[in-house]
């Protein structure tokens, strides 16, 4: 089931939008098993179960389906994959929710070989360390990373506003007066953010600003976290099976996510594994992005 955790942890979040309502979701479908979280932004949602388990409810919800559980599972695999892209689910599949106590039940009606196929999603409350692995930690190493490309471009701007005086020193003038721009004063600049753009940018909503730009950075930060487990992993270090620790994960986000975020795919694509279920997740290559000369406007 390691397997599963692992995928799971490297998807990107999506909108699942139902008739009722919408919720934020990730899944990882494989032939052994799937995992799935979901959350309505106030709780969140988990189920993970093996092929064992996908056999049993298959017999007890299609009892005029006969087929091995991969075959199920590579189903709800091309059922869940397009919903979770914003695009239209093959065939007449359609999905609602319920909730019954505690639990969140997300029911999936399509067919399956000319016949009608039934699934529901047994989702139980998340246990407090998968929201800290899946939401707290990222967000706390996004964060990070987000400060530190904002020091980053703080740092270029001076440089460029130094360059501009150059030019100005040795008598070159603008063309354009359009272009004319007053020199970068960070303090000045993070106050009028906080001020006249914060609630704006700050505005969750449905979740669909998190969802739709934020998810390059996302993948990148819990491939780190990954990474950084495995390392604990490797070494014999009891906290490998948990979190990583933040003294070993957290201190290496800022100099590191910046090649990851550059080269992330917004949602990168699972494997395909032979019987048609997805398998792990492909990670790209990081590349060092080469840093470009700098040219003044005067240039």
């Amino acid at each position: 089931m390691e397997e599963l955790e692992q995928g799971l942890l490297m998807q990107p979040w999506a909108r699942l939008q139902l008739a009722e309502n919408s919720l934020l979701a990730k899944a990882y479908i494989t032939k052994q098993g799937y995992a799935l979280l979901v959350s309505d932004l106030q709780e969140v949602w988990h189920e993970q179960v093996d092929a064992s388990v996908v056999s049993q409810r298959a017999k007890e919800l299609n009892k005029r389906l006969t087929a091995p559980p991969e075959a199920f599972l590579s189903h709800l695999d091309d059922l869940l994959r397009p919903l979770l892209r914003d695009m239209d689910c093959p065939g007449k599949a359609t999905f609602s929710c319920d909730h019954v106590a505690e639990a969140l039940i997300l029911r999936v009606r399509s067919e399956l070989s000319g016949l009608p196929f039934c699934w529901n999603f047994h989702c139980i409350p998340a246990s407090p360390s998968l929201v800290s692995q899946h939401l707290i930690r990222p967000l706390m190493g996004m964060s990070l990373a987000l400060q530190c490309q904002a020091r980053e471009l703080a740092t270029l701007l001076r440089m460029k506003d130094l360059e501009i005086q150059d030019y100005q020193e040795s008598g070159a003038a603008l063309s354009r007066d359009r272009l004319k721009t007053e020199p970068f004063e960070e303090a000045s600049f993070l106050e009028q953010f906080m001020v006249e753009r914060l609630p704006e940018a700050c505005s969750v909503g449905d979740g669909r600003p998190f969802v739709t730009h934020l998810q390059n950075l996302y993948t990148a930060v819990t491939r780190r976290e990954a990474q950084a487990r495995q390392k604990l992993r490797d070494a014999g270090d009891p906290q490998a099976s948990g979190s990583a620790s933040p003294h070993g994960t957290n201190s290496q986000l800022p100099s590191q996510l910046e090649e990851s975020v550059s080269s992330a795919p917004a949602h990168p694509e699972p494997e395909k594994e032979p019987t048609g279920t997805s398998g792990p997740v492909q990670r790209p290559q990081l590349s060092k992005v080469k840093r470009k000369k700098l040219k003044g406007l005067f240039s």
